[in-house]
């Protein structure tokens, strides 16, 4: 009796866009194209200077000396700029203060005014 039987056949079971199941013939389906192959490519920057940290980690000193190079490089920097942005503004300041002084002698104080101004200047150029 089963040689009665025609030959099976590849059928599958496709959902439908609509939702709905079906049988399909596996030879009349379309073929599954693959996907468009993405390529992520990721551009860093150039990692900032850590010459201190390298000869750290060379020598064999440890992490404790990396973390305070990164910790205190900076910190040492702005520092510095804020003692150095501190004595121009200071030496500025005096400079000013020493010309008005000289300017105020010198309007005022007249002949002994002048002889003064002199004297201080002369003082300013030794």
């Amino acid at each position: 009796m089963d040689q009665n039987l025609p030959a099976p056949r590849a059928v599958t079971v496709v959902q439908l866009p609509d939702g709905t199941y079906t049988y399909a013939d596996a030879a009349h389906l379309p073929v599954p194209q693959a996907a468009p192959q993405q390529i992520v490519q990721h551009i860093h920057q150039a990692p900032p200077d850590r010459t201190v940290q390298r000869i750290a980690l060379g020598s064999g000193v440890g992490a404790g000396a990396v973390a305070a190079g990164v910790y205190f490089g900076p910190l040492l920097v702005g520092v510095l700029t804020a003692i150095a942005t501190n004595l121009a503004i200071l030496t500025f300041l005096a400079v000013a203060m020493a010309w008005g002084v000289v300017t105020v002698v010198k309007s005022v104080g007249g002949a002994d005014g002048q002889a003064a101004a002199k004297s201080l200047a002369k003082s300013r150029r030794r």
